[in-house]
C-alpha cells in the first residue's frame, strides 16, 4: 500500500532527534511520515539490519515454510560469530521461536546467522532473499551483506528504508510478543540457561512501547527503530548515528511524545470488514467482496474533524481473467479534493473469463428477474 504524503508542516530538523546523524517518525498504519532528518542518507545500520531477518522469519513462518517448534541446528560458522550472542554451541539445536527470541531480545549474532542458514541454505543465500526484498519494498537506498549487521564495507540502509521494512513488520502482529519482553530465559531447564534481557531498555520505560531493534557499532554509533501504540495510534521512530544510548533513547522518546501528542488515529475498517463489493463483468466469479486485510484507521491532527475526510473507490478497468492478488481499483481519502490516504484495493481470488454457458444463464437470471 503506498504511503501517504506529509498531512502537516513537519517540525524543524532542529527541534527533533538534534543529536543524530538520520532519523524519521512515521505513521505506521499509513505511513505517513510525520518528521524526517536526512533520512534517505546510506549509513552502516549495525544491529538494526536484523529487523530484515525477523520480517523473513515471520514471513517463512506466516507461510508455512517453518514452524515455530522447528529445531535449528548451529553451524561452525554461526556459533563462531562475535559481538551480541546467545553463546550457541557447533551442533547445538533450538527451536525458531527460541533463535527469534535471541535475536529480538539480545541481538544475537549466532542466532541471526543459524536463522539465515536454515532459510536460505547459507548466509549468502538468506542475504539475497534481504536484497530481493529490500528491493520489493522500495528500499532504494539499502544494500545487505550479511544477516546480523557486524562491521563490513558496503553494508547500508537509510532510516528511510529502515522505518519501511520495520512497517512491513509490524504487519506480523505476532513480533511484538517477542521485541516487547523486557526479559527472559533460554535455555531455563538445561545446565547451561541464559537470562535475556532486551538491549531496548524503552520496552520497559516508555508506556506503549513495544520494539523494534537496537544496533551499535563503532562506525554507526548508536542506533534505533522504536515502535510504540496508544490507543489506535502505532508510530515508528528510527534515529541513526547517535552519539551514546542515553541520548538514543531521549530523542527517540521524544520522537514518540511529539506523535502521540500531535496526532491521533481515526479507525474506519476493522479487519475482515467488507469495504466494497464489484460486480464483474464476463468474470466468474460475477462478484467480489473486497475485505480489508487488516485494520485501516486514518492519522488526523488532534482537533480535526473525521467528518471532513471524503471516501471513494476508483476502479480499473478490468479485463478477465485476473489473478488473485490483483488490484482491482484504490480506496482514497480527501480532504478538501486532496488525497491523503490512497490504499490498493486486492483481489482475494482469482477471477475467470465466464463461458459462454456462464454468461447465457446470467442473461436468463436478469430476464426473470424482470419479469
Amino acid at each position: 500500500m503506498p504511503m501517504s504524503s506529509l498531512l502537516a508542516a513537519a517540525p524543524r530538523e532542529t527541534e527533533l532527534a538534534p543529536s543524530s546523524r538520520s532519523a524519521i517518525l512515521m505513521d505506521a498504519d499509513s505511513g505517513a511520515i510525520l518528521f524526517e532528518k536526512n533520512s534517505h542518507e546510506k549509513m552502516p545500520p549495525a544491529s538494526v539490519t536484523k529487523v530484515m531477518t525477523m520480517l523473513l522469519i515471520m514471513e517463512a513462518i506466516d507461510t508455512g515454510k517453518i514452524k515455530w517448534t522447528d529445531k535449528v541446528r548451529v553451524s561452525d560458522r554461526a556459533s563462531s560469530m562475535g559481538g551480541s550472542q546467545i553463546f550457541l554451541e557447533p551442533g547445538e539445536e533450538m527451536t525458531v521461536e527460541e533463535m527469534l527470541k535471541g535475536i529480538a531480545l539480545g541481538s544475537a549474532n549466532d542466532a541471526s546467522v543459524a536463522m539465515a542458514e536454515h532459510l536460505g541454505g547459507t548466509e549468502e543465500g538468506f542475504v539475497e532473499m534481504m536484497n530481493a526484498k529490500a528491493k520489493e519494498l522500495g528500499m532504494n537506498n539499502t544494500h545487505f551483506l550479511n544477516s546480523n549487521g557486524l562491521p563490513v564495507a558496503d553494508h547500508y540502509t537509510s532510516a528511510h528504508d529502515i522505518a519501511v521494512m520495520s512497517r512491513e513488520l509490524l504487519k506480523h502482529e505476532e513480533i511484538t510478543k517477542f521485541t516487547g519482553i523486557y526479559q527472559d530465559h533460554l535455555r531455563k531447564d538445561s545446565e547451561k540457561p541464559f537470562w535475556l534481557v532486551n538491549t531496548n531498555k524503552l520496552v520497559r520505560f516508555y508506556q506503549g512501547l513495544d520494539g523494534l531493534k537496537t544496533g551499535f557499532t563503532n562506525e554507526a554509533k548508536f542506533c534505533l527503530s522504536a515502535t510504540a501504540k496508544r490507543n489506535n495510534l502505532r508510530v515508528i521512530a528510527v534515529v541513526m548515528g547517535e552519539p551514546d544510548t542515553k541520548t538514543r533513547n531521549a530523542e527517540v522518546s521524544g520522537m514518540l511524545d511529539y506523535a502521540f501528542n500531535q496526532y491521533t488515529s481515526v479507525p474506519f475498517y476493522k479487519k475482515g470488514e467488507l469495504i466494497a463489493k464489484l460486480d464483474i463483468e464476463k468474470g466468474e466469479p460475477e462478484q467480489v467482496e473486497i475485505r480489508a486485510s487488516r485494520p485501516i484507521s486514518l492519522l488526523l491532527k488532534k482537533g480535526e474533524n473525521a467528518r471532513n475526510i471524503e471516501k471513494t473507490i476508483v476502479w480499473r478497468e478490468l479485463k478477465t481473467p485476473l489473478k488473485k492478488g490483483e488490484p482491482l481499483g484504490k480506496l482514497q481519502f480527501k480532504k478538501q479534493g486532496n488525497i491523503i490516504l490512497e490504499l490498493d484495493l486486492i483481489s482475494n481470488t482469482d477471477i475467470q473469463q465466464a463461458s459462454l454457458w456462464d454468461s447465457f444463464q446470467k442473461v436468463m437470471r436478469n430476464v426473470l428477474q424482470l419479469n
